[in-house]
């Protein structure tokens, strides 16, 4: 092998990029729905691009490229059936009464196998040294807050019962997130198609 060869192999192994295993929200209907709420509601806070808009089922934080492919290899193994997430109510982390993310949640049945879901990753991953350090909650962040705005409580509880429509889940990605001045931008890395 020639010294070149060599140091690119070496190079290749060193690059980490940041990632997460995601379900992508690919129903127009619902983006439509958010970006109109979005809109209407700014909260003094940073909307989520519509192209961004997800359920992470886990976080891997940085990997390499070799890691990656082991992912994507484990990933592979993953069995299930597409279903139905109904999108609806509105809340927000840590707390209402101080917002640092708002977010839109899941009916019971929906959010249930997206938990299952989750589940099921969290453990196919753990051999590799992933771990979740909290427990897995359905969610679409749709607003980011840097700042204090304040008691939210009164404004998101009005929206508590708000529909978004029906995402099916079809598939899961592992997802790469290059950080920008301008926001996140994601790419692929790799994607797992539900059995039927």
């Amino acid at each position: 092998m020639k010294l070149p060869e060599i140091i690119i192999k070496i190079l290749q192994k060193k690059v980490v990029m940041r990632s997460f295993v995601a379900i992508e929200i690919s129903n127009q209907n619902v983006i439509d729905s958010i970006e109109k709420f979005q809109k209407e509601n700014h909260f003094d806070a940073k909307s989520i691009e519509p192209k961004n808009l997800h359920f992470t089922l886990q976080f891997l934080g940085e990997i390499s490229k070799q890691v990656s492919q082991k992912i994507i290899n484990i990933l592979q193994t993953i069995e299930f059936s597409s279903f139905d997430v109904n999108l609806n109510g509105i809340s927000a982390f840590p707390s209402k009464k101080s917002p640092k993310i708002i977010w839109i949640g899941t009916d019971m049945k929906g959010g249930n196998l997206l938990i299952e879901l989750a589940q099921k990753i969290q453990k196919l991953l753990e051999p590799l040294g992933f771990f979740s350090d909290k427990s897995f909650k359905p969610h679409i962040t749709i607003f980011r807050i840097k700042k204090n705005i304040g008691d939210k409580t009164k404004e998101l509880s009005e929206f508590k019962e708000k529909s978004f429509g029906i995402q099916k889940v079809t598939s899961v990605k592992l997802k790469k997130s290059e950080l920008t001045s301008k926001g996140p931008i994601y790419s692929d890395l790799g994607e797992v198609k539900a059995i039927k």
